[in-house]
């Protein structure tokens, strides 16, 4: 059970994130400044820094729990376990945890990307670093099944066959999380069958 100083310091995160989400879908990224944020959420701008580093930061608030889930997956495997059925497991323990991949962050996170080249950049060194990374721990945990290359190879296929896929699956306004997730379970499960 999380204290009561958890509590307050996930409310007053989700308040900033709440507050920017609504802001930059009314007046866009580059016009809202952190004084905004922080003034909707009725928050200090000196608050603002105790929970992100920059407004770059806060549009990608939930990336580091979808690697941190994967990178668990990795170390806590069962031996039995193969590096595929780890990945994939991964992406389904991040659907149940209540990662939203398909909600409404996620959905302007996308637009914001593809139209804000700063936002974009960042999306790309955020989706290296955590590949990398992937990528490091699966050699480490399978040394005799993957070379480095092979484990380059096999977190960058997962990592481009999710990342390829919600970038067309979160087109619609709308989209369906139980089908969105199916899909990527589906489409995650082929880009690595060369390694199943």
């Amino acid at each position: 059970m999380s204290s009561l100083r958890e509590r307050k310091r996930a409310r007053t995160r989700q308040a900033l994130i709440d507050a920017a989400v609504e802001l930059f879908e009314r007046h866009g990224y580059d016009k809202t400044t952190i004084a905004d944020i922080t003034t909707a959420a009725d928050i200090s701008p000196r608050t603002f820094f105790l929970y992100f580093a920059s407004k770059e930061d806060l549009v990608f608030a939930d990336g580091d729990a979808r690697l941190q889930t994967t990178l668990k997956a990795i170390e806590q495997h069962a031996p039995e376990e193969r590096p595929v059925e780890i990945l994939l497991r991964a992406l389904r323990e991040s659907a149940d945890s209540g990662d939203d991949m398909v909600g409404e962050m996620a959905q302007l996170r996308l637009r914001l990307i593809r139209t804000v080249p700063a936002l974009r950049g960042r999306a790309l060194q955020i989706q290296q670093d955590g590949q990398a990374e992937i990528a490091q721990r699966l050699h480490v945990a399978f040394p005799d099944e993957l070379d480095d290359v092979e484990a380059a190879a096999l977190a960058g296929a997962f990592i481009g066959a999710i990342t390829g896929a919600l970038q067309v699956l979160l087109r619609d306004d709308d989209p369906d999380p139980n089908m969105v997730q199916r899909r990527l379970q589906e489409v995650a499960a082929t880009a690595l069958q060369p390694w199943a």
